[in-house]
């Protein structure tokens, strides 16, 4: 069996200051290919995602890109386990992750859009907000209030609690938090849409799924996918560092989400939702 990848890869560099040069060891978040497959009872078995991920919480990315697609809920899953086929090469084996259900495999010519997914964009051809009408409903008002100094203290939050990153400076966090600002769980992956996969594989697998009373932070900006993702899951308030996308903005006013962007320091916008902000 190869040796398990890590979160980061240590090399070496050259690093110039001035008219300086100096040989230094530089570490860097990792990233390596997962292939995502999905094997029925039947013995059906396929590949459905493959995404370019930082090691680390992989079962929980499976189980939450699966859920925010639309393709298998918690109760849908009976395990999940790297793969160990004898086709496989070993140093592939810990980027290969088998998720075997309970229920045949969904229909899988409507899933071609799933076979390959990016880091930096996310499920290539997403669903249209008509489609995404059909499988989720909108949000409910709920009893979540947000008082604005809250809101003010979840990117530096965020950021404490973003380890790799510290070494790396090359990483995307996403966060849960309640309504009264405290750390619920976060993730950190070089693609923004998986380390909202890996907190919402976190709560699925943990059967905390709604997360009807917890905000979602993101170190980026707010896109269609992690509206999406966010909606599938429950989520109520979405806040980002950066800004939202138009289709984001309108799957929020849409499905009853409040979103905020350019949160920083002690200023932000709120693009929809703004009644579960206390002003």
């Amino acid at each position: 069996m190869s040796e398990r990848p890590g979160p980061t890869t240590r090399i070496r560099i050259t690093e110039l200051a001035g008219p300086a040069a100096r040989e230094r060891r530089d570490d860097l978040a990792t990233e390596e290919p997962l292939e995502l497959r999905l094997a029925a009872p039947d013995g059906t078995r396929r590949t459905v995602a493959i995404t370019m991920r930082t090691p680390g919480h992989d079962f929980e990315l499976a189980a939450g890109f699966l859920h925010g697609e639309g393709l298998a809920r918690h109760g849908d899953i009976a395990s999940i386990a790297y793969c160990t086929d004898e086709d496989l090469p070993p140093e592939a084996r810990y980027n290969t992750v088998t998720v075997r259900l309970r229920v045949p495999v969904p229909d899988l010519p409507a899933l071609d859009r799933h076979f390959l997914t990016s880091s930096a964009c996310g499920v290539c051809g997403s669903a249209s907000l008509d489609a995404l009408r059909d499988r989720c409903a909108s949000v409910p008002r709920g009893s979540l209030l947000l008082a604005p100094e809250v809101l003010y203290g979840l990117p530096d939050a965020l950021r404490k609690a973003q380890g790799v990153f510290g070494k790396t400076g090359g990483l995307h966090a996403a966060g849960l938090f309640g309504g009264d600002g405290a750390l619920a769980a976060a993730r950190e992956d070089v693609g923004r849409h998986n380390a909202v996969d890996k907190l919402v594989g976190w709560a699925s697998l943990a059967g905390r799924l709604p997360l009807a009373e917890h905000v979602l932070m993101v170190s980026g900006r707010a896109s269609y996918e992690i509206m999406q993702k966010s909606l599938a899951a429950g989520i109520p308030v979405v806040c980002a560092v950066s800004a939202p996308s138009s289709l984001a903005v309108e799957l929020a006013r849409g499905f009853g989400l409040t979103l905020v962007g350019f949160l920083r320091g002690e200023r932000c916008n709120v693009y929809a939702g703004a009644e579960r902000i206390i002003t």
